[in-house]
């Protein structure tokens, strides 16, 4: 990759420049300058002209994204998060770069979370906790399940190494069939004849229009009954209204960290659905966030000062 010439990069508040700025060792980046600009914090006395890169927000990056074509020099966009889908459209006129690898812990324990949970019926324990009703009832165990895992990325590196001291049975799905150090990958075109064995079915793809709802009403039919649908992907991954449907039924389980739309709004069929737990996207939000983002866009910084390949590009 060509080196970029970068001179001006904006970060989207003082305390996310302070900090990186501080990782830095003295003198590392004397070229470059370190500006606060964002959709929330623009400082009149930066040149919108004068930006070369830009991090955006981890939390609601939208808005900053909507002012990138006001920024002619851009050539980098970097984000806080492991998906790119706020910025897609952009990958044939800028380079993009994402945080892969900062959030994979955290999602695979939230992905982990989420199962047990339901599986073991801990949500209706704490809401019987509440009214002191003292429900026991046999649950079924994560041991044993048939775990289809769809999305075998960083993070979906880190769920199925998770899952493998459970004593399930993993089985794993790609974009395409190969074989990699944790075994045998099928491709999504094999989904068909996995779904109906699936007894958890944890999605952890990126939101490509290709994924865009891959979760859709022929996929979640083809699920046995009781199956639990787990989301840590991106809302838009899974058909809501199709997965709604299926749930009023009381037929399937379902956990979420995200949903479409996201924020979810009050009046939303789905909070009222039988068998389903939601987080509100929390998967990647925890306190190992803060110093791995930090760790994360240091290098970066150093790399873009020094002319060496920058990490987690997207390719085309």
């Amino acid at each position: 990759m060509a080196t970029l010439d970068i001179r001006t990069i904006a970060f989207p508040d003082a305390e996310l420049m302070g900090n990186v700025d501080a990782r830095i060792p003295d003198h590392q980046h004397p070229d470059l300058r370190f500006v606060v600009w964002s959709a929330e914090r623009r400082d009149p006395s930066i040149s919108a002209e004068s930006i070369d890169a830009i991090v955006l927000p981890y939390l609601n990056p939208g808005p900053t994204a909507a002012l990138l074509d006001g920024l002619p020099e851009l050539k980098l966009v970097q984000l806080q998060s492991t998906g790119y889908d706020v910025v897609a459209d952009r990958l044939d006129s800028v380079k993009v770069a994402t945080a892969s690898g900062v959030h994979a812990a955290a999602t695979a324990e939230l992905a982990i979370a989420l199962v047990l949970a339901s599986l073991r019926g801990i949500d209706d324990a704490a809401r019987d906790m509440v009214s002191r009703n003292w429900n026991h009832q046999r649950r079924r165990s994560l041991a044993d399940r048939r775990v289809l895992l769809v999305g075998v990325g960083g993070i979906g590196q880190e769920i199925a190494k998770r899952l493998l001291p459970f004593d399930v049975e993993l089985t794993r799905v790609g974009t395409r069939s190969r074989t990699d150090d944790l075994g045998r990958v099928h491709g999504t075109d094999e989904l068909p004849s996995l779904l109906r064995h699936a007894e958890v079915v944890i999605v952890i793809t990126p939101l490509t229009d290709e994924t865009h709802h891959l979760v859709d009403r022929d996929f979640l039919a083809q699920l046995p009954d009781n199956a639990l649908v787990v989301n840590v992907a991106r809302g838009q991954v899974v058909d809501t209204d199709a997965l709604v449907d299926e749930l009023q039924t009381g037929r399937l389980h379902a956990a979420l960290d995200v949903v479409d739309p996201e924020p979810l709004p009050p009046t939303h069929p789905l909070w009222g659905t039988p068998n389903t737990l939601l987080t509100p996207h929390v998967g990647g939000d925890t306190t190992g966030f803060t110093p791995r983002i930090e760790a994360l866009l240091a290098e970066q910084m150093l790399r873009i000062q020094n002319g060496q390949p920058l990490l987690n590009l997207v390719e085309e």
